[in-house]
């Protein structure tokens, strides 16, 4: 009987032992679980992070390239306004027009957006004041240059005349 209340005796230490080190094993378990958890959502965040900043980068080339080609546009628009009357109902000045216009709807659905600045309050976020003239206070009168957006974002400002209050007199 003595061997027997010896293993007796032993069974329920060996059985704590066991519940114990069940529990710290259940503790690593749900550590290394959680470890895990946060790594992948690390790594979601990365991914989502890397593919934002390359969208970024993309629209930056993007828009860099658009700045670039504002003078052309600019020359282009010019260039139309100054055809006399007499040449606006030849053939090439027709096809000039319709590839101009093909690409300003080219430009637009990229995301280039003229900033509309006539009769507006003058705003120093969109517009660059080249000179005060007559006409009403703060309000632009002239646009000397067009200001121009890509997708939202400011990338050349509108360069204005802006009335200093003193009305034409053909107004008056």
């Amino acid at each position: 009987m003595s061997v027997d209340a010896n293993t007796q005796a032993e069974q329920p230490e060996d059985l704590d032992q066991a519940k114990q080190s069940l529990e710290d094993e259940k503790r690593k378990a749900e550590g290394y679980l959680a470890s895990w958890q946060r790594s992948q959502a690390d790594f979601v965040n990365l991914k989502r992070r890397a593919e934002q900043e390359r969208s970024e980068a993309g629209k930056a080339a993007n828009a860099a390239l658009l700045l670039a080609l504002l003078p052309v546009i600019d020359d282009m628009e010019r260039a139309f306004a100054a055809i006399p009357p007499e040449l606006e109902k030849q053939g090439w000045v027709s096809g000039m027009k319709l590839i101009w216009r093909k690409l300003q709807v080219t430009l637009q659905s990229q995301g280039l957006s003229q900033v509309e600045c006539m009769g507006e309050p003058f705003d120093p976020c969109l517009h660059e004041a080249v000179r005060r003239c007559s006409g009403k206070e703060g309000m632009i009168v002239q646009e000397v240059e067009k200001g121009y957006r890509f997708h939202d974002k400011l990338i050349r400002p509108s360069k204005v005349s802006v009335g200093e209050g003193e009305e034409d007199n053909e107004e008056e």
